[in-house]
């Protein structure tokens, strides 16, 4: 459903702006919670760049397009990331100008390890009691924030 500033009344509008404040703090708190329990080893940023270049190899530009950082960052970032054997750089194929970073199996690991640490750390939490259903909660939490993404996507576009 789409809500032109028309479509809403006042009390509407501010109902709806108080829960959005309310789930973007919600939202942060778990991600830094979900994070510390990852215990990546990495700082946040660093980790932020891993996750993206989990599905194939990436440029500086179009990884500080995706995560939101200044391009002279995540350069440095990545070169941190490299020393420590977690992500590669090499020469584009089609364009031997541009450099193109890929993560290694090392850094492949440390993340999937990572998020296996998360989940069994959220699963601890919904399993001591805290909901009747932990998967269901999970699979709610998921799905009311795939709606939330698709709205702001279809917004943009």
């Amino acid at each position: 459903m789409h809500l032109s500033p028309g479509s809403v009344d006042a009390v509407d509008a501010q109902r709806i702006e108080g829960a959005a404040r309310g789930l973007l703090r919600g939202i942060a708190q778990l991600g830094q919670s979900l994070f510390r329990e990852g215990d990546f080893g990495l700082t946040r940023s660093q980790a932020v760049l891993l996750d993206a270049l989990e599905d194939g190899p990436c440029r500086v530009t179009g990884l500080a397009a995706h995560t939101g950082m200044a391009q002279p960052r995540v350069t440095v970032l990545l070169q941190k990331l490299g020393e420590a054997g977690l992500v590669e750089r090499r020469r584009c194929e089609d364009d031997r100008r541009a450099v193109e970073t890929s993560l290694t199996p090392a850094g492949r690991a440390l993340l999937e390890a990572g998020r296996q640490r998360m989940a069994a750390a959220l699963l601890t939490a919904l399993g001591n009691g805290a909901v009747d259903d932990p998967e269901r909660a999970v699979s709610a939490a998921r799905d009311a924030l795939a709606t939330l993404l698709n709205a702001l996507e279809s917004e943009a576009s």
